[in-house]
């Protein structure tokens, strides 16, 4: 074969082969094109349930089992303060002294009036002996000694009033201490030394540190769900207690128009007077719903939400859009009710990715 049919053949069979070439990679784009990729969502099932829990949240404050203004039942001069602000105190610990200079002034003077009267009352019972002695040999008259009895008698009074005011000195002297009338911790001062103090004003505010209590207020409309020894769910900060109900008011408070409940913490409970509580109270209401993640609505018109629901045409997964409304919300899902049916498939999550009448390619989501 010349050079010439070599090169002719050559040609021929590089055509031959761009054309097998371009056969293959049209028919490869053409199954290509006909072939459709739906995009897969994630789906589940919708479930009628006949009621859920509505859980709901009260307010109130703890405040201890003790908590009083301690201060002295006389008025007096301020002459010692033995304790402060933030010190835990012991039942009968000496908290604070007045100026008692008066109180022991009196107490010398009543024991001087209790001397004399004494010694006064010593000479009328002599007085008296000797006369009845006398009255025997006629030399007394029984006037005489009548008025030596009445003597007697009113020494012997006198001296009762004085030991009296005795007793009344001593128990001034003993007011003049004032101790503390339980375990506690000081919250508060409330005077300084050297003031002069007026009877029944506090020195100190006492918080006793047992019998913690919540005091929580109730709607009148739900107070019938409370009784006195009920056992409830109490949070304080981040602790959660299982609290007893101590006590219901007999009367509803003027300004929040509650009923107040006095609930019992447990003992070891460490809650401080003052902090905020929460009553947690379950109930159960009777209502036709679906329970569905939050991240399956989106905002809907004139107060509704949408629900992507995925309905079957010709064979084709469709999305469609259904109005519904939240009756209840934890915090990842919600319960609804609107124009959806038991057993519907709807999407649970992507909804950014979808439209309404898209084809969809549904997954099952994995059950927790």
């Amino acid at each position: 074969m010349d050079r010439t049919a070599r090169r002719s053949w050559r040609t021929i069979s590089v055509c031959v082969f761009a054309l097998v070439t371009l056969s293959a990679c049209q028919k490869e784009v053409t199954e290509h094109a006909t072939t459709t990729v739906l995009p897969t969502v994630t789906s589940q099932a919708l479930i009628l349930t006949p009621s859920y829990q509505h859980e709901q949240t009260f307010t109130g404050t703890i405040r201890a089992g003790n908590t009083t203004g301690v201060g002295f039942e006389l008025a007096g001069k301020l002459n010692e303060l033995q304790a402060d602000s933030g010190i835990k105190v012991k039942q009968g610990q000496i908290l604070a002294i007045l100026d008692t200079r008066l109180l022991e002034a009196e107490r010398q003077e009543i024991q001087a009036s209790l001397a004399q009267t004494q010694a006064d009352v010593d000479l009328a019972t002599s007085t008296l002996k000797r006369n009845q002695e006398l009255k025997k040999s006629g030399y007394v008259s029984e006037q005489l000694l009548d008025e030596n009895r009445s003597q007697l008698n009113s020494l012997a009074a006198a001296k009762n009033r004085l030991l009296a005011s005795q007793h009344a000195n001593q128990l001034k002297l003993d007011k003049s201490i004032l101790v503390a009338p339980f375990d506690g911790t000081i919250s508060q001062r409330l005077h300084n030394l050297g003031e002069v103090i007026a009877a029944g004003s506090p020195i100190f505010t006492l918080v006793g540190n047992i019998n913690p209590e919540a005091y929580i207020g109730v709607p009148v409309a739900l107070a019938e769900q409370f009784h006195a020894g009920q056992q409830v769910q109490v949070s304080v900060q981040d602790q959660t207690f299982t609290a007893e109900i101590a006590g219901i008011s007999a009367e509803v408070n003027p300004i929040s128009r509650t009923l107040q409940l006095r609930i019992s913490l447990p003992q070891d409970a460490r809650v401080i007077n003052g902090e905020i509580a929460y009553l947690h109270q379950q109930q159960q209401i009777e209502q036709a719903g679906y329970w569905v993640p939050i991240s399956a609505l989106t905002d809907g018109i004139r107060g509704l939400w949408n629900l992507y629901v995925i309905a079957n045409y010709e064979q084709q997964s469709i999305i469609e859009r259904r109005d519904v409304e939240i009756l209840y919300t934890t915090q990842d899902m919600a319960y609804i009710q609107g124009a959806i049916q038991p057993n519907e498939i709807y999407v649970s999550q992507g909804l950014h990715k979808l439209v309404v009448g898209q084809a969809v390619s549904p997954i099952a989501a994995a059950t927790r």
